[in-house]
């Protein structure tokens, strides 16, 4: 029989054990009650994902890349979904970023070969100033081709394009050959709906070659690609620590949903 001192010990921690038992089922609940999404990070381990491990590593249900004093990049390293090459679908999750970081989401990209844990193609920016958050950014390709704000259309592309020619039709790092055709707020303003070294939820909804980003439920950007001969219908997904000084990015909750046309 138990005595009244060891209940009063015994019973909050049950509470306690409940209370943590009751979030963490409130959690998985919110993450499978959408309708067609599936996680693809486990917050456990790295299976699925193929990063180096210098930068890449799991650490409390957490993605995490970082980049340290010891560790400074040469050129940019992403850690690779292996689970196949998105065409159509939405993309959420959540992301926190240091002051200082410098990342961003991969989407229908291209393995390099030639460099090690690189991608090339479209991208949900991401930054701890938040200067770029939120906008679409062609990784190795295009640059910009959207800022924060802005609804864009690029223009019609035929032929096979070389890097140089690509290089050509961009000025101040972003891609020239397209239109403006609508506007989603201020840029600064927009900025108000980003938390700083905070967490922040992303949606990307990617059908076709309409391409929109959202920050906290806020369109951010929303581009439609109209290029054929440069844009893509699919490829890999993946997650981005930048060249630049000691930073740390988390992801987490990250799951996916193929859409059909």
């Amino acid at each position: 029989m138990l005595c009244s001192n060891q209940m009063k010990t015994i019973i909050p921690l049950f509470l306690l054990l409940f209370t943590v038992w009751s979030g963490e089922c409130q959690v998985a609940k919110s993450l499978t009650s959408e309708k067609g999404f599936k996680p693809i990070f486990d917050g456990k381990t790295l299976n699925g994902w193929d990063g180096d491990p210098a930068y890449w590593r799991v650490e409390n249900g957490n993605l995490i890349g970082e980049i340290t004093p010891a560790t400074l990049l040469k050129t940019n390293s992403f850690i690779v979904w292996t689970g196949g090459e998105p065409a159509d679908f939405e993309f959420k999750g959540e992301f926190y970023i240091t002051a200082d970081g410098n990342s961003g989401i991969n989407y229908r990209s291209e393995r390099l070969t030639d460099v090690p844990f690189a991608l090339r193609g479209y991208q949900a920016d991401i930054d701890g100033k938040h200067r770029y958050t939120g906008q679409n950014y062609e990784e190795r390709k295009r640059t910009t081709l959207a800022y924060r704000g802005q609804i864009t259309q690029t223009k019609p592309q035929s032929g096979t394009w070389t890097p140089e020619n690509i290089r050509a039709k961009t000025k101040s790092n972003a891609w020239t050959d397209l239109e403006i055709t609508g506007s989603l707020g201020n840029i600064d303003s927009l900025k108000t709906k980003i938390k700083s070294e905070d967490w922040n939820e992303f949606h990307l909804v990617i059908k076709g070659n309409r391409l929109q980003h959202y920050i906290n439920g806020v369109l951010m950007s929303d581009v439609t690609d109209n290029d054929t001969a440069n844009g893509k219908q699919k490829g890999f997904l993946g997650m981005q620590v930048h060249v630049g000084p000691p930073m740390q990015v988390k992801y987490r909750n990250l799951r996916l949903k193929n859409l059909k046309r």
